[in-house]
């Protein structure tokens, strides 16, 4: 039996990042929506503390990306670039043209 994921998400501001950690999982999001801090002058999402994202959390990224004048990504949890390519996203979370 493999072994459970943790989980645990969360995400806190550091000066111009937001750090999110844990799983961003469909069942965590709901919850990871209600701790978002203010994201004004954010420049980073840092993901090198998530353990996993699926396609709601890729969605939670995507929408905190959308209102932000640029964002680096920092880490690559697994499961992110499938699902980047799947949507067509591209390295700041935005449709990719073409």
């Amino acid at each position: 039996m493999p072994a459970p994921i943790d989980a645990n998400a969360s995400v806190t501001r550091a000066g111009e990042a937001l750090r999110f950690a844990g799983v961003l999982l469909r069942a965590q999001v709901p919850a990871l929506w209600k701790q978002l801090p203010a994201i004004d002058g954010v420049r980073v999402l840092d993901l090198g503390a998530v353990a996993s994202i699926d396609s709601a959390g890729l969605a939670l990224l995507a929408e905190v990306a959308s209102k932000l004048d640029g964002v680096a990504l920092l880490g690559d949890p697994p499961g992110l670039a499938e699902l980047r390519s799947a949507y067509r996203l591209d390295d700041q979370l935005g449709f990719a043209a073409g």
